[in-house]
């Protein structure tokens, strides 16, 4: 019988950490009379009852995957939104200060969406320069890449061999994309709440995997 060759199913080398990169459920609205809540600057709205359907059906997609850990924010949403899928594995999330959202400096308690719907010209030059630092007082993009990079290896370090689920923010995921693929820094901005990307990390070095995955939210 001639032996037949067939293409293998991906599968991480050895000594690799395997993480699922979930965003958060979306959150409650900004208003002009409501500001957010902030947590060391960094804005802290509640999910959206449609965040909290969102982080349901997160549970229900990974609940039978082998996840060794589940890792979120210091800011509120990741937590909610790790609530159903660490109920029914038994998990204590575990905090990841790093991989908070990007600093929106004078605008993170809201504004800043505000600021976008009205067409600030700040807005419009951070998104042409790929610069978070145009925005009042904000982050630098080199600065989110830093301690994102740091956050993703000291997870990874902690999980050889082993998946985690890592609930985070959208601009954590664009900046992971980024570093991940060489790609520019705000290619990969833009993943839909309850998504979840998939990036594998050894030592030092990343790999892109997917990204944006929402079969679960259809």
């Amino acid at each position: 019988m001639t032996r037949e060759y067939h293409q293998k199913k991906y599968a991480p080398p050895d000594g690799a950490a395997d993480l699922l990169l979930i965003r958060h459920g979306r959150t409650e609205a900004a208003r002009h009379d409501y500001r957010f809540p902030l947590v060391d600057g960094h804005g802290d709205p509640a999910l959206h009852p449609e965040g909290e359907e969102q982080a349901v059906r997160v549970g229900e997609r990974l609940r039978h995957e082998p996840l060794a850990a589940i890792y979120v924010t210091t800011l509120r949403r990741t937590h909610q939104t790790a609530a159903p899928l660490a109920a029914h594995l038994g998990l204590t999330p575990i905090v990841e200060a790093d991989l908070r959202e990007v600093r929106l400096g004078d605008w993170d308690d809201g504004m800043y969406r505000i600021k976008s719907d009205e067409g600030a010209p700040e807005i419009k030059r951070a998104l042409a320069e790929q610069e978070w630092g145009h925005i009042p007082n904000g982050e630098t993009t080199a600065a989110l890449h830093e301690r994102v990079r740091r956050g993703l290896l000291n997870i990874a370090a902690r999980h050889a061999d082993q998946r985690v689920a890592v609930v985070v923010h959208g601009g954590v995921i664009g900046a992971a994309m980024a570093i991940a693929s060489g790609a520019q820094a705000f290619h990969f901005n833009g993943a839909e709440n309850g998504s979840i990307t998939r990036i594998v990390i050894r030592g030092e070095t990343m790999w892109a995997k997917s990204f944006n995955d929402c079969a679960h939210l259809v």
